[in-house]
């Protein structure tokens, strides 16, 4: 089986979302012929950088406009086709008849759009998996073309049959995350507390000194801070405080996930069910994109942490209040790992079969 999974950089969710999928794929069927395709890098490898880059510097310093046009579309027509979409459409229809794909998986809805419409001119029966990324319903994840929707949630679920897609068109599975964050019980030992912050791809974390000075005095807690690719933050603080360690780049996040005892970060989709996996309590950064804010309310409503306030002294005071507080963690821990249970998040790969099989999932 040939299996072609389609995504694109803009913010690194859609890609670790991919990746996990190939692990998981790779593993269920070790015969088969897996790809990782960056589209709009494909068609586009020089200009790609500028493109993604820009996407960087307007949902970090555009935040309002972005989320106007978040709204503004949130309910809009199904299969509206993105910018740049002919040269687009022209790569994927290369990439197409090079590959010849059993299956396609998108997990950014620009690609789920072309490959919809490739399949509506083409009168192809390819099937079409969209992966969702987010825990919100947005019409741009909305195409005729999917054949099944994996949802990160029932709540999700419940909200794309409430705009017209059949329960068994949707496989409740989480947003997919390596196996390697998978609880296999916990490796934290006695001693200090040990806390987690982390800023997602984009690095984006807590800037001012005094917010790090003031931790590294909070009693008995050890903090370990991943940068990303924030390199001005790194450079600005690592090695100075005695009980916080600065990391840049790492691949071992499963590890830390696994010794912390709370982690402190923005609400992005794949952070937050790499938490629920390792039965890691999140505090969450108060958010300002859209779709985290929609994160941030099924953590609070499912009960597996809080939301802090963005300025300096309600996020300290937030941490504060949840780091020390046992009961607290314990039963966010505990609902995490319950709600982990009730996902199917191993479920790629049946459903893949499934489908080239002219069958559909039966959502639960």
């Amino acid at each position: 089986m040939r299996i072609l999974i389609l995504t694109g950089k803009f913010g690194m969710g859609h890609w670790s979302a991919s990746c996990s999928l190939y692990d998981q794929l790779s593993t269920a069927f070790p015969d088969s012929e897996i790809t990782v395709e960056d589209l709009p890098a494909l068609a586009l490898p020089s200009a790609s950088k500028s493109i993604y880059r820009g996407f960087y510097l307007l949902v970090n310093h555009g935040t309002s406009l972005y989320n106007f046009y978040y709204q503004a579309t949130e309910n809009g027509p199904f299969d509206v086709l993105p910018p740049l979409a002919p040269l687009l459409k022209k790569t994927l229809n290369n990439l197409l008849e090079k590959s010849k794909p059993d299956g396609i998986i998108a997990t950014h809805p620009i690609c789920a759009q072309l490959v919809s419409r490739w399949k509506q001119e083409t009168g192809s029966t390819l099937p079409l998996v969209t992966c969702i990324t987010d825990l919100s319903p947005h019409a741009e994840w909305l195409c005729q073309g999917t054949d099944c929707y994996m949802a990160g949630s029932f709540d999700l679920r419940d909200a794309l049959m409430k705009k017209g897609i059949p329960k068994e068109k949707i496989l409740v599975s989480g947003i997919p995350v390596k196996n390697s964050f998978h609880a296999t019980g916990s490796s934290k030992g006695g001693g200090p507390r040990r806390l987690l912050i982390m800023g997602g791809g984009m690095g984006v974390l807590p800037k001012r000194t005094r917010f790090y000075e003031e931790l590294n005095q909070f009693p008995n807690l050890e903090t370990t801070v991943m940068t990303a690719n924030n390199k001005r933050l790194y450079e600005k603080f690592a090695g100075k405080f005695e009980h916080i360690e600065f990391l840049g780049y790492t691949d071992k996040v499963y590890d830390y996930m696994a010794q912390a005892d709370m982690v402190f970060t923005k609400p992005g989709g794949i952070t937050l069910f790499e938490s629920i996996f390792s039965a890691l309590p999140m505090l969450a950064w108060e958010p300002f994109w859209e779709q985290e804010m929609h994160n941030a309310d099924f953590l609070v409503a499912k009960d597996l942490g809080r939301v802090a306030p963005k300025e300096l002294d309600g996020s300290l005071e937030s941490i504060r209040a949840l780091i020390y507080d046992t009961e607290s963690l314990a039963r966010m821990s505990a609902n995490m790992i319950s709600l982990a249970a009730q996902l199917q998040n191993d479920g790629a790969a049946e459903l893949l079969a499934s489908l080239t099989h002219g069958e559909l999932v039966r959502g639960r």
